[in-house]
């Protein structure tokens, strides 16, 4: 990817430059001013829920929320390990607050224990879980949209949340459907 990239942009560089040489300077200025403003937007997206997320951790809410979850998600992952469903409920809670970047290494963590424990249908189920990625809040998406300059960037909870469980219930359906029976 470090190679394709650039590769890429000289290309569309030089075909931009053949083809409207006075556009060029303009458009590479105005494109590196939407993407420091995008890039901020989101910034401070990230940090305010990673933020949050910190909290909750060191408060032990998250911890009290994974002890309260794992019955159900024993159920849901079929799976005993206390460690793998504590990782497994704090993915799914940081996705559910649409905390970007904050569910990668806990679902990391509990794909590997899951894995670790020969359990790949809860592996499986967590991969297809964080795929649709039931989210109540679509935090990145409404950044992207106030960054944009959306008159309303939160309009889009409703269906986010619609989609997401759809998506999310037809997935974790499929998961128990094509299960492997043992």
């Amino acid at each position: 990817m470090n190679v394709i990239f650039p590769i890429i942009f000289l290309i569309a560089a030089a075909i931009f430059l053949i083809s409207d040489p006075e556009g060029f300077l303009p458009a590479l200025l105005t494109g590196g001013e939407k993407a420091a403003t995008l890039s901020l937007a989101l910034l401070a997206s990230y940090c305010i829920w990673l933020g949050f997320f910190k909290v909750m951790e060191q408060s032990g809410l998250a911890d009290n929320l994974a002890r309260r979850l794992k019955r159900p998600l024993g159920a849901l992952f079929r799976s005993s390990d206390g460690e793998a469903l504590k990782c497994a409920g704090q993915n799914m809670a940081a996705n559910f607050l649409g905390l970007p970047g904050a569910p990668t290494p806990l679902g990391i963590q509990a794909t590997q224990k899951f894995l670790a424990a020969k359990n790949g249908y809860a592996a499986d189920m967590l991969f297809v879980l964080n795929a649709t990625s039931l989210q109540l809040l679509p935090t990145t998406a409404i950044a992207l949209r106030a960054a944009a300059g959306s008159a309303s960037p939160a309009d889009i909870f409703l269906p986010t949340l619609l989609a997401t469980l759809a998506s999310s219930l037809i997935g974790a359906g499929l998961v128990y459907l094509t299960r492997r029976r043992a």
